[in-house]
């Protein structure tokens, strides 16, 4: 690495920490005006809103990355235009295409770190956030209907009726289906808990459909391995937008092992994937705007621009992830084509460079 991409790089993770910084606080100030308002729900207190606001700032960055680095990288880039450096690397030789490298290895470099944090310091603290504020705004929490949590694993179907804030579960129920779509076996128990890889399971009935044969057993307490995996279940009860890409991948394949609708995580494990894509073309879209109608802009102008920008690809990328679940494209295209679009614009304007 030269001493060039040193200083332009220098440039651009400074201006682009700045960056994500303004925008984090005006993400937090919004998060905390919605939260003030929950407090008094159940034991939910004012420290509990500070701790949910931490633990939702790294998610809350990685959200926010690409923006900002549209930002520093108009920032970055527009204080030295501003200050002739610019014009003087030109004047020495160094072409744009070499500035351009140097922004791209600055946006890598913090690319890396972003994707370590995505993948395995965000998908823990969003999870942890949103189960602790839950579990203070409510006694009970439970999921997905009013009738509980449904599961399918196979040719068994669960339900969890109310999930409890030590963890335990109000409630289950276990519906095994032959292979001609018949119940064969009923398993239900008014509390259960998971203590490793086992459930254990209090007030038990156990009820058998054999052809026309009926038979029922009670037991107070029973142990058994394979309600269903534990794992599982704290995926189903995530957010794909919360979840890892790994965590996205396994999950994908056990909604297509069971026959389950899998387009929502489907989009989202495309859109992790993308994000990578997204923050070096916002990186590569800043440039031609720095070296053209903003080479000598102030700013507050570049700011402007930048803001604009974002909030642009921000509704366009959303626009067409929802378009494409609704009309049924492929996740990896309804994902992917707002920061494939905007890098082919790009390239459109760096024709116009000189």
């Amino acid at each position: 690495m030269t001493l060039i991409d040193r200083y332009i790089g220098r440039s651009l993770i400074h201006a682009t920490l700045l960056a994500l910084l303004v925008l984090l606080a005006v993400d937090v100030l919004f998060v905390f005006i919605n939260e003030v308002q929950d407090i008094g729900k159940g034991s939910y207190s004012l420290l509990n809103v500070f701790a949910y606001i931490a633990l939702s700032l790294p998610g809350s960055a990685i959200d926010v990355f690409a923006m900002a680095a549209l930002l520093g990288t108009l920032l970055g880039l527009g204080t030295l235009a501003g200050h002739s450096e610019l014009t003087g690397m030109r004047a020495a030789g160094v072409s744009i295409l070499r500035i351009v490298r140097s922004a791209l290895q600055a946006g890598a470099l913090m690319l890396v770190v972003v994707a370590v944090a995505g993948e395995w310091i965000t998908p823990y603290t969003d999870q942890l956030a949103q189960e602790k504020r839950n579990f203070a705004q409510s006694d009970q929490v439970s999921f997905k209907s009013r009738h509980g949590f449904w599961a399918r694993d196979g040719n068994r179907f669960i339900n969890l009726r109310q999930i409890l804030p030590d963890g335990r579960f109000a409630g289950i129920s276990v519906y095994t289906l032959d292979d001609r779509l018949r119940l064969t076996t009923l398993l239900e128990a008014e509390a259960a808990q998971l203590s490793g890889d086992e459930w254990i399971l209090d007030d038990v009935s156990r009820s058998e459909f054999l052809d026309d044969q009926y038979t029922m057993e009670t037991s107070p307490r029973m142990v058994v391995t394979s309600v269903m995996n534990p794992e599982l279940i704290n995926l189903v009860l995530t957010s794909a937008d919360n979840l890892s890409v790994r965590d996205l991948y396994r999950y994908i394949r056990y909604l297509k092992a069971n026959n389950l609708d899998a387009s929502p995580y489907q989009l989202a494990f495309w859109r992790r994937l993308g994000m990578p894509l997204s923050t070096l073309v916002m990186v590569l879209l800043a440039i031609p705007f720095v070296f053209g109608p903003l080479r000598s802009a102030r700013t507050g102008q570049r700011l402007l621009v930048g803001v604009l920008v974002g909030i642009g690809y921000f509704l366009a990328e959303r626009t067409l992830s929802h378009v494409g679940q609704v009309y049924g494209f492929d996740p990896a295209i309804s994902a992917l084509a707002a920061p494939l679009m905007v890098f082919a614009v790009s390239l459109f304007f760096f024709r116009s460079l000189r």
